[in-house]
C-alpha cells in the first residue's frame, strides 16, 4: 500500500491584513508500517490572537500532533493516543504562560484534526477551526464552533488549547469512502466565504487542489477577511486497506521449523529439549551460542502451515510481548541474528506454574496468596496501561520462579485495542478464555474489558484460598442467572470477612460492579474495607433453598386463590 497513491492535497495560507501568520497546518502521510499501525494525520490551528505567542501555540499544537502521535503506543487505540498527546501540548502551554509573569497572555489555539487510520476517519476538535467533508457532491459541516455569540458583532470562544488546565476536545469517528474530501479552514476564510462557493472552488479544480485552496483564501481576503487565511484540502483517492495477498505474503516469508530434537541448530540455538507440545504450538529449551544464556524457542505447529488466522496470531504474540516491559510478564529476547525459520524466543524461567504451587499448597496461607496475586496484578497493569487485555489469566498461564516472582507467560488471547482498529483481510481469531476463569460478559458475548481480567484475577485468588471455585463446577454450563457466589466462610472459615468481601465485588457477574482498578481489589486484600467488614444478612436464596422455594410456591398459590375468587 503506497501513502503517496492515497491521497491527494491542497493548501494555501496568507497572513492577510494581519502582521504575522498565526494560522498552522499539516498533513503527515507515514510509509508502512506506521501507515498500517498509526494511519494517516492531517490537522490545522489558529493561534487565538489576544494572546502573545498565538504563532507558537499553533505550531507546537500541529508540530506536537504530527510528531508525537507516532510516538505513542502501537497498541493504543486513536483516541487515547491523540488525547493523551493533545493534554501534553495544553499542560505545556500552561506551563509556558505561568513562566511568562503576570503580564503575559500566554499561549492558546483552536485547533482541529482528523486521523484517518484504516477506514475509520477519527475527529478531534476544540474552538473554532472548521472540517467540513465533501462526498456525493454535497459539502457538510463536520465540526461546531465553539463559540459563544453575545451579539451578531460580539462573540467570543468558549474553548481552545492553552486556556484551562480540564481540556474537553470533541472526538468523533466514521467510516472513510473512496472519494471522500475533507475541507480544513481557519475563521478567516469560513466567516467570508460561503460554503457553496467553497465547494464551487474544489470541484472547478478537481487535478489540482492546491489551486483550489489559493483560490478559497483568496477569495475570503477580497471579500475582506479581517484575519489570517488558511484553507486545506485533502481527498482520499482510496481506502486505506491492506492488500490480502501481501498479508499473506508477509506471513508466510518465513518457513516453518524443522521437527526439533535435542543437539540440533537453528540459527545460532543449541536445541536442549523439548518442554512442551500441543496441537498449536511447541516449546524448546535451548542454548544461545553467542552468549551462552538458555532461552526458550516457541514454534509453530506445523497443523496449520496454510491458516493464515492462526499464522496471523502466532506473530503477533511476539508484537504484543516485545511491547511489554514489566518483571512480572513473560520477556521476549530480542534477535540480533537474521531468522531462517517462524519462531520467536522468550527468557527461560525455571520454576513451576501457580497451578503446580496450587497443588503442593491448599488453602494456602493468605500472606502468601496476597504476595502472589500482587505480583499477578503488577503484570496485569502492564497489559492494560497499553490498551492490551490479556484475556487467558488462568494458573497453567503464571509460573513462579525460583526466586518467588511470579510472571505471567502467555499471549495467545490478548487483545489489543489499537490493533483492533485495523481492518485486515484475515479473520482474526477470538480465543476466549478458559471455562472457570472466563468473566460472564465473555459468556453473554459482551464487550470485555479490564474488569474482565479483574474477574479472572479474583477466581484465581479465590481459588488459592479455598481449593474451591466461587460459581462452582458447573460455571459456564448453566445459565448465569441459576449461579450463585459461594462465600469463601463455606470452605476456609480463616479467611477475613472484609477479604470475602472484596472477593464478592471483583466476581460480579455485571462488570460495572466491580473495581474501577485492580489496585483497588490489592488494597482490599491487605486493608479492611468498612463496607465489608460487617457482616451482612445472606440471601434466603443462600442460607435456606428449600423454605426458599416452598415460600414462592405458597406465594404463587395464594395468587392464583385470589384471582380465582376475583373472577367468581
Amino acid at each position: 500500500m503506497q501513502a503517496d497513491s492515497l491521497i491527494d492535497i491542497g493548501q494555501s495560507s496568507d497572513k492577510g491584513i494581519k502582521d504575522e501568520n498565526q494560522d498552522s497546518y499539516g498533513v503527515l502521510s507515514p510509509e508502512s508500517p506506521a501507515l498500517e499501525q498509526k494511519g494517516i494525520a492531517i490537522v490545522i490551528a489558529d493561534g487565538v490572537s489576544g494572546c502573545d505567542a498565538g504563532k507558537l501555540a499553533s505550531e507546537s499544537c500541529v508540530k506536537s500532533l504530527l510528531s508525537d502521535y507516532y510516538c505513542t503506543p502501537d497498541s493504543w487505540t486513536v483516541k487515547t493516543s491523540v488525547q493523551k498527546v493533545l493534554i501534553a501540548t495544553n499542560q505545556w502551554m500552561l506551563g509556558m504562560a505561568q513562566q511568562g509573569g503576570h503580564n503575559h497572555k500566554g499561549l492558546a489555539t483552536t485547533m482541529s484534526a482528523l486521523i484517518v487510520k484504516s477506514s475509520t476517519v477519527h475527529q478531534f476538535h476544540i474552538g473554532d477551526t472548521r472540517i467540513y467533508r465533501l462526498r456525493d457532491s454535497k459539502l457538510e459541516q463536520l465540526t461546531d464552533d465553539h463559540r459563544f455569540w453575545v451579539s451578531k458583532e460580539k462573540n467570543y470562544l468558549t474553548r481552545a488549547m492553552g486556556i484551562d488546565l480540564h481540556l474537553e476536545i470533541d472526538y468523533s469517528n466514521y467510516l472513510l469512502e473512496e472519494g471522500d474530501t475533507f475541507l480544513f479552514t481557519t475563521d478567516g476564510v469560513h466567516e467570508f466565504i460561503t460554503d457553496d462557493d467553497m465547494q464551487a472552488k474544489i470541484e472547478e479544480n478537481p487535478h489540482n487542489l492546491d489551486r483550489a485552496a489559493r483560490k478559497i483564501t483568496a477569495l475570503a481576503m477580497k471579500q475582506g477577511s479581517d484575519d489570517n487565511v488558511t484553507c486545506q484540502v485533502v481527498r482520499f483517492n482510496q481506502l486505506p486497506q491492506i492488500n490480502e495477498q501481501e498479508v499473506y505474503r508477509k506471513l508466510s516469508e518465513l518457513p516453518f521449523p524443522p521437527d526439533l530434537n535435542a543437539g540440533m541448530l537453528l540459527d545460532g540455538y543449541r536445541i536442549e529439549r523439548e518442554l512442551h507440545a500441543s496441537a498449536r504450538t511447541q516449546l524448546y529449551l535451548a542454548t544461545d551460542q553467542e552468549t551462552g544464556d538458555q532461552v526458550v524457542l516457541k514454534t509453530p505447529s506445523i497443523n496449520y502451515v496454510d491458516d493464515p488466522s492462526y499464522l496471523d496470531m502466532f506473530v503477533h504474540e511476539e508484537w504484543i510481548g516485545r511491547r511489554l516491559d514489566n518483571n512480572h510478564v513473560l520477556k521476549i529476547v530480542e534477535q540480533t541474528r537474521s531468522r531462517n525459520f517462524l519462531y520467536y524466543v522468550t527468557e527461560y524461567i525455571e520454576g513451576q506454574t501457580l497451578r503446580h504451587w496450587m497443588s503442593d499448597n491448599p488453602q494456602a496461607n493468605i500472606h502468601d496468596v496476597r504476595g502472589i496475586i500482587r505480583q499477578i496484578a503488577r503484570g496485569l497493569r502492564a497489559f492494560h496501561n497499553k490498551e492490551m487485555i490479556h484475556q487467558d489469566l488462568k494458573p497453567e498461564n503464571i509460573i513462579i520462579d525460583t526466586q518467588g516472582t511470579v510472571k505471567i507467560i502467555d499471549f495467545g488471547s490478548t487483545k489489543v485495542a489499537g490493533i483492533e482498529e485495523i481492518a485486515s483481510p484475515v479473520h482474526r481469531l477470538s480465543i476466549l478464555g478458559t471455562q472457570h476463569y472466563t468473566a460472564p460478559e465473555y459468556l453473554l458475548g459482551q464487550t470485555a474489558s479490564h474488569h474482565s481480567d479483574a474477574f479472572s484475577l479474583a477466581v484465581i485468588c479465590y481459588e488459592m484460598l479455598t481449593g474451591k471455585l466461587p460459581y462452582g463446577e458447573k460455571y459456564g454450563e448453566k445459565a448465569l442467572s441459576k449461579l450463585h457466589y459461594k462465600s469463601i466462610s463455606e470452605y476456609n472459615s480463616d479467611v477475613p470477612l472484609w477479604v470475602d468481601g472484596a472477593l464478592r465485588k471483583s466476581l460480579s457477574k455485571n462488570s460495572a460492579h466491580r473495581y474501577d482498578d485492580i489496585a483497588e481489589l490489592i488494597h482490599d486484600l491487605a486493608h479492611p474495607n468498612k463496607q465489608f467488614t460487617n457482616p451482612q444478612q445472606k440471601p434466603l436464596l443462600e442460607r435456606n433453598p428449600l423454605i426458599f422455594w416452598k415460600t414462592i410456591a405458597i406465594t404463587s398459590l395464594m395468587i392464583n386463590i385470589v384471582q380465582v375468587i376475583l373472577e367468581r
